[in-house]
């Protein structure tokens, strides 16, 4: 019998323990990842030029969802410091690359949010705060609103849902409240309104174990049913498959679903997403200023390949184009369907 893991951040299995999980044959219906890469005509996947940094500045946040694949809440400590903070700015100085994408937790939360957003903004690179929403109305953060419209931060933020049941059984009870409250004051402030140029994007992940369904189709029904029931706007909605690993991964295996759901990842493969692939043209960077291919990779400690650097401070985004990405079977989680990406769908 195959032990789960513990909901509490403290107790869930290791990233190894983790990894060990999902390449457990007897628990992969068809084969690796790798497997399915060969059969596209791939030996193996090559990153292309950067184009993003995604800077995941610490794990503390104010809610536990369910599907949170970085397993963060109130209890967490990890937080980068301002000397990290100001080693990825060093680094942005002596790259190329045009967007930063910052996330957490709720990375509001860290001490150095102002800060980076500042900094990245005078250099004339693009910012986006991947923000929970219910952060903007806590104490302590209600300035938020304002500062991240005066620094034209571009927001994407989670809306798993636009019915509140939905919504709550996911990420907890009177979160969609909120949530509404928050999109109201940024629209207010002229975020996802079409005669503004801040941009307001919603996340839709599936609650259970659903795949994503068409996000054209369902960012229309996204877009009337908001207006109709609570006259709000936004400018995208962008559809996430729920990853199999930390605490949607305890939850698939508490539930007995787990071997369902790779089953429907695996059935799901669609060579197609693969050129799109975020971790083609972005470097995830920890709170400690470690760096992997992608915040997924991340959370498991699946590192950039040996052979480049590992931290933000020796880094060159020409010394990393071209790595080979670290793929396991997670990765399946990407390229089901119509895709997944930071930015939603692929195919």
């Amino acid at each position: 019998m195959l032990k789960t893991l513990s909901r509490s951040g403290s107790e869930l299995a290791s990233p190894l323990r983790q990894l060990e999980i999902l390449g457990d044959p007897s628990l992969i219906p068809v084969g690796r990842f790798e497997s399915q890469l060969r059969e596209s005509g791939l030996t193996e996947l090559r990153s292309q030029q950067l184009a993003t940094l995604q800077v995941n500045v610490g794990k503390v946040c104010n809610q536990t969802c369910t599907h949170c694949h970085v397993d963060a809440g109130p209890d967490r400590r990890e937080s980068m410091s301002r000397e990290t903070a100001e080693q990825v700015i060093e680094f942005l100085r002596r790259s190329s690359i045009e967007t930063l994408d910052i996330t957490g937790g709720a990375p509001e939360m860290n001490p150095q949010f102002r800060w980076l957003v500042e900094q990245a903004t005078s250099l004339g690179i693009k910012v986006i705060d991947r923000c929970n929403l219910t952060i903007l109305s806590a104490t302590g953060f209600t300035y938020l609103p304002q500062f991240l419209a005066d620094h034209r931060v571009t927001i994407i933020a989670s809306l798993p849902c636009y019915l509140e049941e939905n919504c709550d059984a996911q990420r907890g009870a009177g979160v969609f409240v909120k949530s509404i409250e928050a999109i109201r004051k940024l629209n207010q402030l002229g975020y996802g309104m079409a005669e503004s140029n801040l941009d307001l994007h919603l996340v839709y992940n599936p609650v259970g174990t659903s795949l994503p369904p068409a996000q054209t189709k369902l960012e229309q029904e996204y877009r009337e049913q908001l207006l109709a029931r609570y006259d709000i706007h936004f400018s995208r909605l962008f559809t996430i498959t729920n990853m199999p690993i930390s605490r949607y991964l305890d939850d698939l295996l508490r539930q007995g679903m787990y071997m369902e759901y790779m089953q429907k990842l695996t059935n799901s493969f669609n060579s197609s997403t693969i050129e799109g692939l975020m971790c083609r043209s972005i470097l995830s960077v920890d709170w400690n200023g470690n760096l992997f291919d992608c915040d997924f990779n991340q959370m498991l400690g699946l590192g950039v390949e040996a052979s480049c650097p590992q931290h933000i401070s020796q880094a060159t985004d020409l010394g990393l184009m071209g790595r080979r990405i670290q793929t396991a079977n997670h990765c399946f989680g990407c390229t089901s369907g119509c895709g997944s990406s930071c930015t939603g769908s692929l195919a």
